[in-house]
């Protein structure tokens, strides 16, 4: 690390270079300084005038130079009609106000996909918990160490802060850790639109590689399953069948004219006919392949197939067809049959707590109205939960699940269009609840994430995202397994 100055309209800024990153993450330095866009950069260093892919280590950078830099800043944002008042000056009730809706993301030109992707990842509470407790910082030599470190203060700005925040330093470093989000548009020169599923896996996959403790993987211990696979061929009934388990950390919902559920997709997903060679025939044949989950992930991740490749017109077409997802989800049916009788007890438990829950309502309002003595309920039996369901932290036992978040799209192609977070919020919890007349009882609402904007919104306005128009679709839904209280 090395310590220069950078002079720029008469003033001078101390800026730490890491020499082991290119040109373009000192810009993004400078940027946060001084708000000169990269693009509207010129810094003069040795050699001529520094470019995005120099080698900062090249330089010969020493501790005190200075380097001159000319630019200018673009539109400036308006100046707020009261004055800014910061949070260490704030009163608590000012504080909570302020922290009510909680922050967005900036969007720094086609990156709406990685903002919706994030606010929806920062759903999953124990994937926060595992950021912060990482022990790496910026710097390291590792890529995606960098781009989890960059995450991680990421996440701890948005728990903080009560405005959008501008993902800077993690945008560069995911660009560098995934070169395809680095993609520009030979036309207009800018960063291309990208895929929220496919930032949205490839996150996953380099958290999975940081994030460990001494249980393993994080993401694979609470976001991630096992499938068992079966493989057989009617052509040659005496050939054995062949099993299989792999771990996955997605369920598919294909889409086609039959399918206007996502059960029904979800079950497409999980029986495909392949051609293969059979040994015992000599020759290819037909195999139906049967998937069954046989580990179910506290956090479920289902991806809407919502995509394919259009030849013609060389895009990634949308299939705008309706397809409703519930906000309670079931997924016993497509497990297998040793999983669903282990989860039959639990299944029965969670069963018996919402009956409860909603007698106690219908007690608690005749109560309320003065109608005889308060009554109230016994207790539920206790219940103990199978030992292997305990030794396995992150798993859903029930097979139950609740949606949390989704990752919608307004737009034709997978590479156009706009790309929104929908973050279920607890009511009570995490700051006021909407009021007002003709509101609905709920347990919970919904934040609505449209990059920096954020607003709340009903379950009956994230049903609406189901598709069949030119409206907000749901494209990644994330679901959390009900738990046992």
């Amino acid at each position: 690390m090395v310590k220069v100055k950078v002079s720029w309209q008469g003033k001078k800024y101390d800026v730490d270079v890491d020499t082991t990153q290119p040109g373009e993450i000192f810009k993004m330095q400078l940027f946060s300084l001084t708000g000169v866009s990269p693009e509207r950069q010129k810094i003069l260093v040795k050699g001529g005038q520094l470019k995005d892919d120099t080698d900062m280590s090249h330089l010969g950078l020493k501790d005190g130079q200075i380097l001159r830099m000319m630019g200018t800043v673009g539109e400036l944002p308006k100046a707020p009609e009261q004055a800014v008042k910061f949070m260490e000056d704030m009163g608590e009730n000012e504080v909570a106000q302020a922290l009510a809706i909680p922050a967005g993301l900036t969007n720094m030109g086609n990156t709406c996909y990685m903002n919706a992707t994030l606010q929806c990842m920062k759903a999953v509470p124990e994937l926060q918990k595992a950021l912060a407790a990482y022990p790496g910082g910026l710097g390291q030599a590792n890529a995606q160490g960098n781009m989890t470190a960059a995450l991680s203060k990421l996440f701890k700005l948005l728990s903080e802060s009560g405005e959008g925040v501008a993902p800077i330093v993690f945008l560069q470093f995911l660009r560098q850790v995934f070169p395809k989000f680095a993609e520009r548009d030979p036309q207009f020169g800018g960063y291309r639109q990208q895929d929220a599923e496919e930032c949205y896996n490839e996150i996953l996959t380099a958290l999975g590689r940081e994030l460990k403790d001494s249980n393993g993987n994080v993401v694979d211990q609470f976001m991630g399953g096992m499938m068992e696979t079966t493989w057989r061929t009617e052509e040659a009934p005496e050939e054995a069948a062949t099993v299989k388990q792999e771990s996955f950390r997605k369920l598919d919902c294909h889409i086609d004219k039959s399918v206007s559920y996502v059960h029904q997709g979800i079950k497409q997903g999980l029986e495909q006919t392949i051609e293969k060679h059979s040994e015992a025939l000599g020759r290819n044949a037909h195999y139906t392949a049967t998937s069954r989950i046989a580990r179910l992930p506290e956090y479920l991740t289902v991806a809407f197939n919502r995509f394919f490749w259009k030849a013609s017109e060389s895009v990634d077409a949308k299939i705008v067809k309706a397809v409703k997802f519930p906000l309670d989800l079931d997924v016993s049916e497509f497990c297998t049959p040793e999983l669903q009788d282990r989860m039959r007890p639990v299944k029965q438990r969670l069963r018996e707590i919402e009956d409860r829950k909603a007698q106690e309502r219908k007690l608690a309002k005749r109560n309320n109205q003065g109608e005889g003595a308060m009554d109230t309920l016994p207790e539920l039996p206790p219940f103990e939960l199978d030992a292997q369901f305990k030794g396995d932290q992150g798993c859903n036992p029930s097979g139950m699940y609740e949606l949390v978040g989704v990752i919608t799209h307004i737009g034709r192609t997978a590479n156009s269009g706009h790309y929104m977070a929908w973050v279920r919020k607890e009511k009570d919890q995490g700051g006021p609840d909407p009021s007002g007349a003709n509101l609905p009882e709920t347990s919970h609402w919904w934040y609505k994430f449209d990059d920096d904007v954020v607003s709340m919104v009903t379950d009956d306005d994230v049903l609406k995202l189901c598709g069949g128009g030119d409206w907000h679709t749901a494209y990644v839904t994330l679901y959390r397994a009900k738990r046992l209280e």
